[in-house]
C-alpha cells in the first residue's frame, strides 16, 4: 500500500468515527468498530480493548473474534501478557515475536501460540492523567510495528478514550461514572450474545453480528437491544424472531 493510500485511509477512519462521536452513539458498537478499523489499517489479524473499573481490574471491552476475546480473557485469568504489562506501566508493549518471550510470560505465550498468534502489541488507552486500559494488536505472522503503524494505534486508543468519557470533562471525579456505564454495558452485549448463540445455534461471532446489525438496521444503540432481549420479556420473542429471520437472510440458519 502506498504512503499515500494508506494516509488517505487513516484520515478517513478517524474522521468518520469522530463524527460517530458527535452523534448519538453506542460506546460497545463503537469500541468494536475500532477493533476492526485498527486490524484493517494496521494490517494485523484482530485488535481488542482491555478497560479498567474503578478498582483497577481490567475488563474485556470489544474484540475483532472470539479467538481475541478467548486469549484477553486468558491474559486477565493469568494476570500476564503484553496487554497486562501495558496497563501496569502506561507504556507500549511491542512483541514482535512471541515465541522469544516465554520466560518472560510462560502461562500466555504457549496459550496465544496455540490460538494462532505469533506477535502482540498493545497501547495504552490514557485519560484523566490515568492508564483507563490497554488496546491489544494480535498477528499470525511475526513482525514489528512501524512507528507509521505506533502513531495510528495510539491515536485509535486515544478515541476510545474520548468515546468512554465523552460523558463528562475527563477529570479523575468524573470518570468513574461512564467506565461503569460502559463496562455494565459490555456485561449486558456479552449476556446477550450467549442467549443468542444457544437460542439460534449460531457462533458467538455470529450472534454479535447478527445482534449489531439488527440493531444497525433500525437506528437502536446495540446495548439497548441487548438489554431488551435479556430483560424485556415482552419484546424478547418478536426480537428473536427478527434476528431469526436475519440469520437466514445471511445464510447463517
Amino acid at each position: 500500500m502506498s504512503d499515500d493510500l494508506r494516509e488517505t485511509r487513516v484520515l478517513s477512519a478517524v474522521v468518520s468515527l469522530v463524527d460517530s462521536l458527535l452523534d448519538d452513539f453506542d460506546v460497545v458498537d463503537l469500541l468494536t468498530e475500532l477493533t476492526e478499523r485498527c486490524a484493517e489499517l494496521l494490517d494485523v489479524a484482530s485488535a481488542g480493548f482491555l478497560l479498567a473499573d474503578p478498582l483497577h481490574q481490567l475488563h474485556l471491552m470489544a474484540a475483532t473474534s472470539e479467538r481475541t476475546r478467548d486469549i484477553e480473557l486468558f491474559q486477565l485469568q493469568a494476570e500476564q501478557g503484553p496487554c497486562i504489562d501495558c496497563y501496569r506501566s502506561g507504556e507500549p508493549v511491542l512483541v514482535a515475536d512471541l515465541g522469544a518471550q516465554i520466560d518472560r510470560w510462560p502461562r500466555f505465550v504457549p496459550a496465544a501460540t496455540q490460538a494462532g498468534f505469533a506477535a502482540v502489541h498493545a497501547v495504552p488507552m490514557r485519560g484523566a492523567g490515568v492508564v483507563l486500559g490497554a488496546l491489544g494488536l494480535f498477528d499470525t505472522q511475526p513482525g514489528e510495528l512501524t512507528e507509521a503503524d505506533r502513531l495510528v494505534a495510539q491515536t485509535l486508543a486515544h478515541i476510545a478514550c474520548v468515546a468512554v468519557l465523552q460523558e463528562h470533562p475527563p477529570t479523575l471525579a468524573t470518570v468513574v461514572s461512564p467506565l461503569r456505564s460502559a463496562l455494565t454495558g459490555r456485561v449486558v452485549v456479552e449476556q446477550a450474545k450467549g442467549f443468542i448463540s444457544e437460542v439460534l445455534g449460531v457462533s458467538m461471532d455470529q450472534a454479535f453480528r447478527l445482534i449489531r446489525s439488527h440493531s444497525r438496521s433500525r437506528g437502536e444503540h446495540l446495548t439497548d437491544v441487548a438489554r431488551r432481549l435479556m430483560r424485556d420479556r415482552h419484546t424478547r420473542p418478536e426480537l428473536v424472531r427478527a434476528l431469526t429471520e436475519l440469520a437466514r437472510g445471511q445464510g447463517q440458519q
